[in-house]
């Protein structure tokens, strides 16, 4: 690119998508004179969920604005909690997602989730259509321009990836309330409704069930329960208390 050429600074917590040289301060950057500011930093690899306010000398300018020669521009991360617009507040994770998508539904968190992959476009038009968040750790994904919105999610581990969408988007949390395995609501359910789909111990030691509403599966709380509690308290102590 032959255009003006921009002075530009990645906040710390962005700088691991972009080269090793752009890390460790302001640095120089060519621009084709016609082309966003937001084209621009996405071109350096950041994608554009995960840029927050964009300063051009000092002052916050939109993604649209188009860099002038000598210009400074500081790029910021996104402000946490992030205020997304529209309610209620619904996500959309990719097929890599699984556990943190069944970890957001045992909170309560509405979480959609497909085990098949559905493919870069499908996800993109269904995060638009429903208005969901799209979570993933695809950059590629994030940059397509149908998303609603989006947000990277930073780590591998499982905990890393449940604290880090609930920092930043401060969901309303209802923990029991939603099918981990659909994401459909549960209700409570009497034994005798719901004999036929137990085996016999559990026939004999439990009196209190839930069934999903949408695919009919049964809960109780069995031997997988005091770990999963342990999941649901440690993030309502962290994040805050549950809805009533």
């Amino acid at each position: 690119m032959n255009g003006p050429e921009i002075q530009i600074a990645i906040a710390p917590e962005l700088r691991l998508f972009v080269a090793a040289e752009r890390r460790a301060g302001r640095t120089a950057l060519r621009t084709d004179g016609s082309s966003t500011l937001g084209h621009a930093v996405e071109s350096l690899g950041i994608p554009l969920t995960e840029a927050g306010p964009l300063l051009v000398d000092g002052r916050e300018v939109p993604f649209s604005h188009i860099p002038a020669a000598g210009e400074s521009v500081d790029v910021r991360s996104v402000p946490r909690p992030q205020t997304v617009p529209g309610a209620p507040l619904r996500f959309l994770l990719d097929v890599h997602l699984g556990t943190l998508a069944r970890r957001l539904r045992l909170l309560g968190v509405d979480a959609a989730y497909e085990s098949e992959d559905l493919g870069d476009p499908a996800l993109a038009t269904l995060s638009a259509a429903e208005s969901r968040v799209m979570l993933s750790r695809d950059r590629g994904l994030l940059r397509r321009r149908e998303i609603w919105a989006g947000a990277y999610i930073y780590s591998d581990r499982p905990d890393d990836q449940l604290r880090d969408v609930l920092q930043r988007f401060a969901p309303v949390l209802a923990p029991w309330t939603r099918c981990t395995a659909c994401n459909g609501e549960l209700g409570p359910a009497d034994k005798e409704s719901v004999q036929e789909q137990l085996q016999h111990g559990t026939q004999r030691g439990y009196d209190v069930f839930a069934r999903c509403a949408a695919c009919g599966r049964v809960y109780w709380r069995g031997a997988h329960h005091a770990r999963l509690a342990a999941i649901v308290d440690d993030a309502v102590r962290e994040f805050g208390d549950a809805a009533a």
